[in-house]
């Protein structure tokens, strides 16, 4: 699958900024394509000279709203980043035309933080402008939700997450969350812990997008897991997960080459790996409630069997009994057993609900601190009404 990444705010950027890199990879280690083009979109011009990988020009790094923020940002006001997505957007698709192989993607994908207010404001209005302009095509949010300090700390964060997320998920084809805190690292430095977060969002999408990319016919799985399957299991509320352990070298000196007990080993392992994928996702969920699910099994040619790849099946269909399954076999993996999972139609996200349910009273706050600050306004003026002025 190829995509085209659009990145919002400081968050996204850089995460747009880990797929292109995830791009690099891909065309040296396995000589194909994945990003077809990838956008760094922001209010703040600092942001995005941070950015490293992405294109260093205008029409890939695209500042909207100099004339009302000045470059500055908008101050993680979550409608003003709206308003300037509108009047702004047509920036970004006349950027998107200048690329003559921009047919060839087969979804966009637009990645944005829900805390800051460019991320939670521009990501659902850039989601609806392309849906628009290309109704032929699907369009994906790749949302991240705010760490437990700014949620502590910054009721603004709150309000702004459940705005993104109401909003977002109305023109989305599908919302794949990520819970930042699910990824954190204790006792490592910020600037580290970004970094490392950044590429752990990013990895489980490696195999996935590669698989069906494949021109090399060792290569290609007995089930070939291609677009078609990832477009028809991607609805709603999704989470993506992926885990990978390392193969034994060969077999033990008193090991016959086709060892029964090899092969259950095997067939543990893989078991193994994806109960890592599922409780590595990247937000927490219950398997039970999605509509549909995917899985794709990553490992040497002669390390996958019918057996492993049904136990897999059997495994993925007990916890989510009521998921539409899919699943495929990549055989590029060397030394490595890879498992990615994904979970879509998700009936119900208790972080979501916790957002929507914490805003609801924040209205209400935020209207009364509003009411407050006017009345301390009109006070002041009251009392200063018979002072002389200078000007």
């Amino acid at each position: 699958m190829k995509l085209v990444v659009v990145g919002i705010g400081q968050c996204g950027g850089r995460i747009a900024d880990e797929f292109v890199r995830l791009n690099k990879r891909a065309h040296r280690q396995r000589g194909i394509e994945i990003i077809v083009d990838a956008f760094a979109v922001n209010t703040d011009a600092a942001d995005l000279a941070g950015l490293t990988t992405i294109k260093a020009d205008h029409q890939r790094r695209i500042l909207i709203g100099g004339g009302r923020t000045h470059g500055h940002g908008v101050a993680k006001i979550s409608e003003l980043g709206a308003e300037i997505a509108k009047e702004d957007s047509d920036k970004v698709i006349e950027a998107m035309r200048t690329n003559e192989r921009l047919f060839e993607a087969d979804a966009f994908l637009v990645v944005g933080s829900t805390a800051g207010g460019t991320g939670s404001g521009v990501t659902p209005v850039m989601v609806k402008v392309l849906k628009e302009r290309y109704m032929d095509r699907p369009v994906y949010a790749l949302v991240v939700l705010p760490f437990e300090h700014e949620e502590d700390v910054e009721d603004r964060a709150l309000y702004n997450t459940a705005l993104c997320l109401k909003a977002v998920s109305s023109v989305a084809d599908a919302v794949i969350l990520v819970d930042n805190q699910r990824y954190i690292r204790k006792d490592t430095s910020l600037k580290s812990n970004m970094t490392r977060i950044n590429e752990m969002i990013v990895e489980p999408f490696y195999n996935l997008l590669c698989a069906g990319e494949e021109q090399k016919a060792k290569y290609i799985g007995t089930r070939m897991l291609d677009t078609g399957d990832i477009k028809y299991t991607l609805s709603g509320w999704t989470a993506i997960g992926f885990g990978i352990t390392r193969l034994p070298q060969g077999n033990l000196p008193w090991e016959k080459p086709a060892s029964y007990m090899r092969k259950s080993q095997e067939t543990q392992k893989g078991i193994q790996v994806m109960d890592e994928a599922i409780s590595e996702m990247s937000i927490a969920c219950k398997p039970y409630d999605a509509g549909r699910a995917l899985f794709l099994l990553a490992a040497p040619a002669k390390e996958m069997s019918v057996d492993l790849v049904k136990e897999l099946c059997d495994f993925l269909k007990n916890i989510a009994p009521q998921a539409i399954i899919r699943n495929g076999d990549y055989p590029r993996e060397k030394g490595h057993l890879g498992v990615t999972v994904v979970l879509s139609q998700l009936g119900d996200v208790a972080k979501v609900r916790e957002y929507y349910k914490k805003s609801t009273g924040l209205v209400k706050e935020f209207s009364q601190r509003k009411k407050v600050l006017s009345e301390r306004q009109q006070a002041d003026e009251e009392a200063a009404r018979d002072v002389p002025t200078l000007l």
